[in-house]
């Protein structure tokens, strides 16, 4: 690819609450294929916004994760956060093979079991938050502890451990290029740590989520030991860090729309479908994650990507897109389609995606429930956000009721 002032610098260092970044918000609507910097990584990619053109991208063969691998790519974070047989970066039909095994311990009889534990880890949290009374911290109470201790359950990772893999987990996401040498040696301590626990369950496996990817089959074909460990890796990042951070936007946008909690206290048999079109509102994250490398020559939007190209997608101005969405800045509950993008597209959406809808589920049906009053305990613009994290998300949530 070609360098020069066409290219847009482009830091995503915004993040002033949940308001809609504006530099995505100027490249959505002036050139929906178009040349960016990012802070970290070497060169130039194609950023591409559009909600038709991000699903070509996250569908077509043409484009491939697998080819990044190796690559300087342009990026968010100083190192990067993807590991080099993650199934995140692997292609069809490599992926495929691996997300139809992994997809064995999301059936719904293992969903169902998963629901009933989260019931229990929510009710034990805000048991605690009433003893503790009023005012509370939402993030504290709630936020931070119900998706880490929900995954460390399903994947019955001992409880002593918790605390320290969610410090790596989060050191990881760090945007700041002073943390790379601790970012590294997170992403080491962390696959060390799977590697063991993933070999003990092969040995001994047990009723957790672990125990059934070690020994699902498709036909002849089980998951290596490699594909395993960096598996359980993701599903701990994924399944703890990305919920927590969801947990707590989608309690500041109910607390802060009291029309939105109104709705929600009168019919909460709509909690569902809400809780799709907030994830599909919100802008959940900074920026853009892991690209794609295009394998030949592609059109999009008018737009020549060469052989070879970094293409990254936004899921975020794909989310917000008018061609797409009737009135696609307003949070309109009985919006039942099209598809948000929340939790990726094609052969790179999210396999724990059911587990957290389950969480928020769970979580927000109880809150509305036994806290009907609930409501912020400060002004909402005194509320404070994370600047350092590749993630939007409130720093506390204090909460009366």
């Amino acid at each position: 690819m070609s360098t020069g002032a066409s290219a847009r610098n482009c830091p995503f260092d915004f993040a002033e609450a949940l308001e809609f970044d504006p530099t995505l918000r100027e490249l959505m609507n002036d050139a929906p294929v178009s040349r960016i910097r990012l802070p970290y990584g070497d060169g130039e990619a194609w950023l591409v916004t559009g909600y038709e053109d991000v699903r070509t991208v996250t569908t077509d063969r043409r484009f491939s994760r697998h080819a990044v691998i190796g690559r300087d790519f342009p990026r968010m974070t100083p190192e990067p956060i993807v590991q080099a047989e993650a199934i995140n970066v692997m292609d069809p039909p490599a992926s495929s093979r691996l997300r139809s095994l992994v997809s064995k311990g999301f059936t719904p009889a293992n969903i169902e079991r998963m629901r009933v534990r989260t019931q229990h880890v929510v009710d034990g949290l805000l048991d605690a938050m009433t003893e503790h009374g009023t005012p509370a911290d939402l993030m504290e109470h709630m936020a931070h502890p119900l998706p880490l201790i929900t995954i460390c359950e399903v994947l019955e990772i001992p409880e002593p451990d918790s605390a320290q893999l969610r410090a790596h987990a989060r050191t990881m996401m760090n945007v700041s290029l002073e943390n790379k040498p601790d970012a590294v040696r997170a992403k080491a301590d962390l696959r060390a740590y799977f590697a063991d626990l993933t070999a003990q369950r092969r040995r001994n496996p047990g009723e957790d989520l672990i125990s059934a990817l070690a020994t699902a089959r498709d036909g002849d074909e089980l998951l290596d030991d490699q594909e395993l460990t960096v598996m359980a890796m993701v599903l701990l990042i994924t399944g703890q860090d990305t919920t927590t951070y969801e947990l707590g936007n989608l309690s500041y946008t109910l607390l802060t729309r009291p029309d939105v909690l109104s709705v929600l206290r009168e019919r909460p048999e709509m909690l569902p479908q809400a809780l799709q079109e907030m994830l599909r509102f919100i802008p959940f994250r900074k920026g853009v994650g892991i690209p794609r490398v295009a394998l030949e020559d592609v059109e999009l939007s008018g737009v020549t990507i060469r052989a070879g190209d970094i293409v990254h997608v936004s899921y975020l101005t794909a989310n917000r897109d008018g061609d797409k969405f009737d009135r696609p800045d307003e949070l309109d509950l009985d919006r039942t389609s099209p598809p948000h993008m929340t939790f990726g597209w094609g052969a790179h959406h999210c396999l724990g995606a059911p587990l957290a809808i389950t969480e928020l589920e769970v979580a927000f049906g109880t809150l509305l429930e036994r806290f009907p009053r609930i409501a912020l305990a400060k002004p909402a613009e005194e509320i404070q956000w994370n600047t350092t994290s590749i993630w939007r998300y409130p720093l506390e949530l204090p909460v009366t009721w």
